[in-house]
């Protein structure tokens, strides 16, 4: 192009250094989306094309019914995302919280579990894993774990293939969400109730003392120390335990003019005590007892080999309709 005008040679110039442009935003638009190996995918590209895991057919979460509290039995809830309706034929929850799985006892057939909806299978809980001594426990909803073993939990479920599908079942996982550490405050309870059990036997005695004028009435809690071989060896506080104090229920309150004891001391191979407590109708409206479900649990503070938190004694079933009988008489005579 020597021998071109300059203006000429300009122009031809512009004209190829456009062209080479455009050529290469072609080949970079190609390497973005093809496969070859002689481009390179811009990071915007590989963000772009991330795909979210598919969600399976069932969700599930844990909770707990409050008539099942001194049962230790839970509640494996689980929802259908489907669109078609599933038969679960078995369910079962694991839990490093807990020594074995958390099985719920399918009946013949299991149960469907139409779309959409929520169903809550029962299941009994199994013995706790304790691990170390030295967490605490609260009312509901308060405990934590004892020990260090706070896993998720996770759920496998043994399902009927639909009509149509191959024969046989199908298997399913899915985690399980404790939104309310329902897992996490029985595995404290029961790691308490078994150090407590180790240094003593705490029960209420059956029968119901009640007053004179139907006011008030007197329960007795029996404490009968084991023998001193029995407790457990070695460790700091083994052998012993300490009721701080004694809450009042849904149905039952501290009677006024019979104060309940704090810092009782059981020490094992001690003497047997007894504590009587004087109680009062914690609230006369009309559902108190129609729809009861702990009232007669009562809670003591308690503290035993490291290990801090609320202990339940079940009234049983004898002294349970007595305490009944009394608040629903009291009440009609306020």
């Amino acid at each position: 192009m020597d021998g071109l005008p300059v203006t000429r040679r300009c122009r031809i110039l512009l004209r190829i250094v456009a062209a080479m442009t455009v050529l290469g935003a072609a080949a970079s638009c190609s390497a973005g989306t093809g496969t070859g190996s002689a481009g390179t995918v811009p990071p915007a590209t590989t963000t772009a094309t991330a795909t979210p895991t598919a969600a399976g057919p069932v969700t599930a979460e844990i909770s707990q019914f409050r008539d099942n509290y001194s049962k230790q039995i839970i509640e494996i809830q689980l929802t259908n995302t489907t669109g078609s309706t599933l038969a679960v034929l078995g369910a079962e929850l694991t839990s490093p919280l807990f020594a074995a799985a958390i099985a719920w006892p399918a009946h013949a057939g299991g149960i469907d579990l139409p779309p959409g909806q929520t169903k809550s299978l029962p299941a009994p809980l199994p013995a706790p894993e304790c691990g170390s001594p030295g967490a605490t426990t609260g009312p509901p909803g308060t405990g934590t774990a004892s020990g260090s073993a706070t896993g998720a939990a996770s759920v496998s479920l043994r399902l009927a293939q639909p009509q149509g599908g191959a024969p046989g079942q199908a298997d399913a996982t899915a985690p399980a969400a404790d939104p309310f550490g329902v897992l996490a405050r029985n595995n404290a309870e029961m790691c308490l109730t078994r150090e407590a059990s180790s240094v003593a036997t705490i029960r209420l005695a059956p029968d119901l003392e009640v007053a004179a004028d139907g006011r008030t009435a007197v329960v007795r809690l029996l404490l009968q120390p084991r023998a001193a071989d029995a407790a457990n060896p070695g460790g700091a506080g083994a052998g012993e335990l300490v009721i701080d104090r004694i809450d009042e229920t849904t149905l039952l309150a501290e009677a006024p003019q019979a104060p309940w004891p704090r810092s009782v001391t059981l020490r094992a191979g001690g003497p047997p005590q007894e504590v009587r407590l004087g109680i009062r109708p914690a609230r006369c409206d009309p559902h108190a007892v129609a729809e009861d479900k702990v009232g007669t649990l009562l809670p003591l503070r308690v503290r035993v080999a490291g290990r801090e938190g609320v202990l339940k004694i079940g009234a049983g079933d004898q002294l349970r309709g007595r305490i009944y009988d009394f608040v629903t008489t009291a009440c009609g005579r306020q």
